[in-house]
């Protein structure tokens, strides 16, 4: 039997290893459209950009012949015939499989509208971060458009690097669609005492410079100088190459509670994959789901039972400045946001939905956070 696996990210890497560790001996194929082994990527937003570390690499070449995992790097999936179960590359390789999971993640989104300038940046590849590293050595000026975990945390990155930092977002407050108001208003306060000069409730006019952006142009008529622009908006599941090919789609690629998509030998994983809880179909865009995920999945692709259903407290952390920002739960902006704890630069919140828990949110609070991780879920005390 022969698996493939499209996608050699985190959800890529910890499925075949999953494999591996549960005993299959067959053929496994870890299919990757960067030419770089698989690689860890929160650090970009943190370390490596601040210069503090190059490689954030999971396992060294020795590792992949040792497990005997046939690692194919430098080229895209390009579609995939489900009747035949065969993937074809980019490149113009075929490769059939028995099982294909998909793993290929998220690409981020651009604003169309923007012309295409040097000095503007996205960030979700090793080779993203790298370039923008390069050019905040020599910047004075920066600004992020999108105020979430991304566009945040390149920010905080930014000004440690001694770059002015312009932080706009069309919403009241940072991280507001994801955190709510109130705890928005504790991460712009954050930002702020760090120096950052934040535009909230306008968006993004037009980019002006000849060959290089020179400056940014708001809908409220101001014009940013910026030596470099960094584009967080959000990412889109990277999903194309199964248009057409029968396996069903929304936000993301359909699975059920184990993974297994509506075609029996095409599962998905990570990033891309929305699975059905009985109730919903949910991407969950969070580094430690992945784990809970393929514990799941790969005992069910392998034939056997399922194993644990993935943790009903999902987990989150984001790294500002010297503070970690830590989510346990579901938090919502339409959640009743009761602010717990407030030290200034550390703060905790609950979040309230119905009189139940949905939520716990801390800023340098690890150890308040964790232990309410019983009590989500349960009425409020």
């Amino acid at each position: 039997m022969t698996i493939v696996i499209a996608g050699a990210g985190l959800a890529g890497l910890r499925t075949a290893q999953e494999v591996r560790k549960l005993g299959y001996d067959g053929e496994v194929v870890l299919v990757g459209d960067e030419n770089h082994l698989p690689y860890d990527r929160p650090p970009l937003s943190k370390e490596v950009i601040r210069g503090e570390r190059d490689d954030t690499t999971f396992e060294t070449e020795d590792y992949f012949t040792e497990h005997k995992i046939d690692l194919r790097l430098g080229s895209p999936v390009a579609s995939v015939d489900p009747a035949a179960r065969r993937l074809k590359l980019a490149d113009g390789t075929a490769l059939d499989y028995d099982h294909l999971v998909v793993a290929t993640g998220l690409r981020p989104r651009k604003l169309a509208s923007l012309p295409d300038l040097a000095g503007v940046h996205v960030l979700r590849s090793r080779d993203d971060a790298e370039a923008l590293r390069r050019d905040a050595a020599s910047a004075s000026k920066a600004v992020v458009i999108g105020a979430g975990f991304i566009g945040c945390e390149l920010a905080a990155g930014l000004r440690h690097l001694g770059v002015d930092v312009v932080l706009v977002e069309p919403q009241a407050t940072p991280l507001a669609s994801v955190l709510g108001p109130e705890v928005g208003a504790l991460i712009a306060r954050l930002h702020s005492e760090e120096g950052v000069e934040l535009r909230t409730g306008v968006g993004i006019e037009s980019l002006r410079g000849t060959d290089r952006v020179t400056h940014v142009v708001t809908t409220d008529g101001a014009e940013l100088e910026a030596d470099v622009v960094v584009v967080g908006v959000g990412s889109t599941p990277v999903t194309d190459w199964l248009e057409g090919s029968g396996v069903e789609l929304g936000d993301g690629v359909l699975a059920d509670s184990v993974g297994r998509t509506s075609d029996e030998h095409i599962w998905a994983v990570g990033d891309v994959a929305a699975w059905n809880d009985g109730a919903h179909s949910t991407r969950v865009e969070h580094w430690s789901n992945v784990a809970d995920q393929v514990r799941v999945m790969v005992p069910a692709m392998l034939g056997s039972e399922p194993g644990p259903s993935r943790p009903r407290v999902p987990y989150f952390w984001s790294d500002q400045y010297d503070v970690k920002i830590q989510a346990l739960g579901t938090p919502s902006s339409e959640d009743c946001v009761e602010i717990v704890e407030d030290d200034g630069r550390k703060f905790l919140a609950y979040y309230v939905r119905d009189g139940i828990l949905t939520a716990v949110v801390g800023g340098g609070k690890a150890g308040a956070v964790m232990k309410m991780r019983a009590k989500i879920g349960l009425p409020r005390e």
